[in-house]
């Protein structure tokens, strides 16, 4: 029996009310690409820059009636979320607003070595100060 699954790429999924739209968010935020079926706007794909088959990809599944996750409490929890480690985090923290993410008003890091955000559909995610 083998003690793994041997998966060979991890895709992350969000529900969001526009699959489009949210791919496009990320996708312009991270300088990914948009890898979509056009007849079909219900899930569509970013993928990194660099064709690897083994690459992580984010995905974005449109659901009716979306309810966006509230944090840190709320009747709707977070369930997840994405961290991004960036060499500048005040640059990528500009790029990020500039596309429309919004700085979460709880921001629980001491030090300031991460910065939350809600990206267009309310999911939350972090940019993190890149360290080795």
């Amino acid at each position: 029996m083998a003690s793994t699954i041997a998966a060979t790429r991890m895709t992350f999924a969000l529900d969001c009310p526009d699959a489009v739209a949210l791919a496009e968010f990320y996708a312009a935020l991270l300088g990914w690409r948009v890898d979509r079926d056009p007849t079909d706007d219900g899930w569509v794909e970013v993928h990194p820059p660099i064709a690897d088959a083994g690459a992580s990809r984010l995905a974005f599944q449109q659901v009716s009636n979306y309810r966006a996750p509230e944090w840190p409490d709320g009747p709707t929890p977070q369930q997840a979320h994405l961290d991004f480690s960036v060499p500048d985090l005040d640059g990528a923290a500009a790029v990020a607003v500039g596309l429309g993410a919004v700085r979460h008003s709880v921001q629980p890091s001491e030090t300031g070595n991460w910065v939350v955000f809600s990206d267009p559909a309310g999911h939350l995610f972090c940019l993190c100060r890149h360290s080795d």
